[in-house]
């Protein structure tokens, strides 16, 4: 499906973008902590996007649950590689967030 694979991007760039902010959070904290809060938060931003997203990609694949039975094994095959990557991100991402709420 063509909407997961351009939900997926999307939410690989909410990630990415909540990464770098907090990853610069951290690094500005100590010279600049305006900065660095305000940093901080949009990570939380780009991180909550990219739930919101994801819980869309997984209401899309519930529905056609519903309509037409279980997904084609390719498609969730390319789904599961996608989100399992997407959380190890997701995790890198929030390992900073951590960093920053704990120094």
């Amino acid at each position: 499906m063509k909407i997961i694979k351009k939900l997926s991007e999307r939410i690989e760039d909410e990630i990415k973008d909540s990464k770098m902010y907090a990853k610069w959070a951290v690094e500005m904290k100590e010279e600049r902590r305006s900065l660095a809060d305000a940093l901080y938060a949009l990570s939380l931003d780009e991180m909550k996007h990219a739930m919101t997203l994801h819980g869309e990609v997984t209401a899309i694949i519930s529905e056609y649950r519903a309509e037409h039975g279980e997904p084609p094994e390719a498609m969730l095959a390319v789904y599961n590689y996608l989100h399992e990557r997407q959380m190890e991100k997701c995790n890198e991402a929030k390992n900073y967030q951590s960093m920053y709420r704990e120094a």
